[in-house]
């Protein structure tokens, strides 16, 4: 049965991730429709194409690999667009006709950034209609974890910088936290250098100083306090029942990553923190597993990332194609081809190597804390073993208690 569940809960984590991508390519798809861009092929999955048909000039697939999905805009590209204009020239021969074709031509910069801007929208649109439905959903679980220490570890880095238990942490390097996650967040981002915490004791604040340690397991850093909050009750994406709440925290814990990468002093600690493609996999499994609300909740974190992502000027992302599109549209001026070609091939090969560098790293941490999780929970069972046997125990033989001696003056008698 456990067998069946699990495959089960890897077809809806595919279900699940696949629509977040789907819903970003299929904004952009519409808006490409609306505006009369050439759309080439609209797919979903990547890879070999198991089913294909054409329609309407556009060949719609289903392709092999079920991630998400995608739709060739070839108006999008300036490459694209060159060899389109191309084809208008050696087809009609006319330079005429071909000039004709680029007045009609709807990729104006506008369209193109209303159309580039149309997938991380759809992300958007997705997140909103999750956060919805999780407001009124009865079985969902909300609440933020107080940043309250509940439990110092003797001898750790929480005890040596002078925490308490019973304390509440205000701010980490002055970044103010409301939540043991956000408190998390900001341990991070700190890495192993000293972090400036300041507390609540009392009615009194203290400033100490607590220099987290990175553990060799799961790569994370810690300052071994403990909360005495149950943390089974609520997700750390679940902070409020308020639609609004709920975007505002993703969107802030988002941000509030990526100034981290921008910034001299914490980019190193941030990039290390950072999880790829396996790590969103085993933590959306996980959730399917716990809890149905859990798993929409963390999709609806997961779309506003890929909405935020997507919209930084980076080439080959849709924030790179917005940024090209707003030069000319201001200047009256195209980026030269070259550049825009040089820049995305340096940039999608950039991206591609982070990627594999995530996965590698992450698929080394999975197998250290499965590991780690597998020694422990046989060192459990032989615990739990022993502590049966002594329970259970019966001599073989047992020594019966001697008479105590007589005294003397009754021996006499």
């Amino acid at each position: 049965m456990e067998f069946i569940y699990t495959v089960l809960a890897i077809i809806a984590c595919i279900l699940l991730f696949s629509f977040a991508i789907f819903i970003h390519e299929f904004g952009h798809f519409v808006a490409a429709r609306l505006l009369g861009f050439k759309v080439e092929v609209f797919s979903i999955g990547f890879g070999p194409a198991l089913w294909k048909k054409n329609f309407g000039g556009v060949e719609y697939r289903i392709s092999a690999i079920p991630f998400g999905g995608y739709v060739a805009l070839p108006q999008l590209d300036p490459a694209g667009t060159k060899a389109l204009e191309n084809g208008n020239k050696a087809e009609g021969g006319d330079e005429k006709a071909a000039k004709a074709a680029a007045v009609k031509d709807p990729a104006t910069p506008l369209n193109r950034i209303i159309v580039a801007f149309a997938g991380p929208f759809g992300n958007i649109v997705l997140a909103v209609v999750l956060a919805l439905v999780l407001g009124v959903a009865p079985g969902a679980r909300f609440g933020e974890i107080p940043a309250e220490i509940g439990e110092v570890l003797e001898s750790g880095p929480a005890a040596k910088g002078g925490m308490k238990a019973g304390d509440t942490v205000l701010s980490v390097n002055g970044n103010a936290v409301a939540s043991w996650t956000e408190m998390q967040t900001e341990i991070q981002i700190a890495g192993t250098a000293p972090a400036k915490v300041v507390v609540q004791r009392g009615d009194a604040q203290k400033e100490l100083t607590v220099t987290p340690v990175r553990d060799d397991v799961t790569g994370i850093c810690a300052i071994l306090a403990f909360s005495t909050t149950n943390f089974v009750k609520t997700a750390a994406w679940m902070p409020a029942r308020s639609p609004l709440k709920q975007l505002a925290w993703d969107a802030g814990q988002i941000g509030r990553v990526l100034k981290a990468l921008v910034t001299p002093k914490e980019a190193k600690a941030a990039a290390q923190a950072l999880g790829g493609p396996v790590m969103i996999a085993e933590n959306l499994y996980t959730q399917v597993r716990r809890n149905g609300w859990d798993a929409l909740g963390f999709l609806r974190f997961l779309d506003v990332n890929l909405a935020m992502l997507n919209l930084l000027p980076i080439p080959v992302l849709d924030g790179g194609l917005i940024f090209f599109a707003l030069y000319e549209l201001l200047t009256r001026r195209k980026v030269s081809k070259k550049i825009v070609d040089g820049l995305s091939m340096v940039f999608m090969c950039l991206l591609l190597a982070l990627m594999i560098f995530l996965v590698f790293r992450d698929v080394g941490r999975s197998r250290r804390i499965h590991k780690a999780m597998g020694e422990y929970e046989a060192k459990q069972q032989v615990w739990e073993q022993e502590a049966e046997r002594a329970k259970n125990y019966k001599p073989a033989f047992e020594i019966k208690q001697l008479p105590a001696a007589q005294p003397a003056a009754d021996a006499k008698r």
